[in-house]
C-alpha cells in the first residue's frame, strides 16, 4: 500500500511537470478580474515584457519577495528590451479573502496597476502552479523566457538585464 502511494505521488508530480508551461513555449492566455473590477487579459500586453507573479497575502515567502519585485518594476518599467518595450507585472493572487489581498497590495506598496484575483484557481491551474511564489517572464511575442526560482531575488534582475536592448 505504501509503495502504491509513492507511485501515485510520483506519477502525479511527473504529470504536473509535464503539463507546466516551459521556457520557449507560448504562455497560456487568460482573462481575470483585476483589483478595480476590470478584466486583465494577457493578450493586451503584446509587445511588452511581462512578469506573471503568483502570490497570496498569507504567503510569507511571497511577501518577503515583494520588495524585490517592486524594485525590479521601478528599475525596468520604461526600459527597451530585445523583444518588447517596457516591463509590466501582472500579480495574480491566490487569496480567498478579497480584503486581505487588497490590504497586502497597499501594505507592500505594489505600485503597478495589474493585480488579478484568481478566486477560482483557473489561471493557476493553466500555469500548473503547485506552490507560491511562482513567476513566469513573458516576452513581447508571448513566449516564456524564464520561470520559477530563477526569477526570485537577484535572478529576476539578471534575467531582465539579459533582455535589455543593447
Amino acid at each position: 500500500m505504501r509503495m502504491l502511494f509513492f507511485i501515485l505521488l510520483f506519477t502525479a508530480s511527473a504529470l504536473s511537470m509535464a503539463l507546466s508551461p516551459v521556457k520557449g513555449e507560448k504562455a497560456p492566455r487568460f482573462k481575470l478580474v483585476g483589483k478595480e473590477g476590470k478584466v486583465i487579459s494577457l493578450s493586451k500586453f503584446k509587445g511588452k515584457l511581462v512578469l506573471i507573479d503568483f502570490w497570496a497575502s498569507w504567503c510569507g515567502p511571497c511577501r518577503r519577495e515583494n520588495p524585490n519585485v517592486v524594485q525590479a518594476y521601478s528599475k525596468y518599467n520604461k526600459a527597451k528590451f530585445k523583444n518588447g518595450k517596457g516591463f509590466e507585472i501582472i500579480s495574480i493572487s491566490l487569496d480567498r479573502d478579497e480584503a486581505a489581498w487588497k490590504q497586502a497590495i497597499e501594505k507592500d506598496g505594489l505600485l503597478w496597476k495589474y493585480h488579478g484575483w484568481d478566486k477560482d484557481g483557473s489561471v493557476s491551474k493553466m500555469y500548473s502552479v503547485s506552490s507560491i511564489p511562482s513567476a513566469f517572464l513573458i516576452d513581447g511575442n508571448g513566449t516564456i523566457l524564464a520561470a520559477g526560482a530563477e526569477l526570485r531575488g537577484m535572478g529576476l534582475h539578471l534575467k531582465l538585464d539579459e533582455q535589455l536592448k543593447q
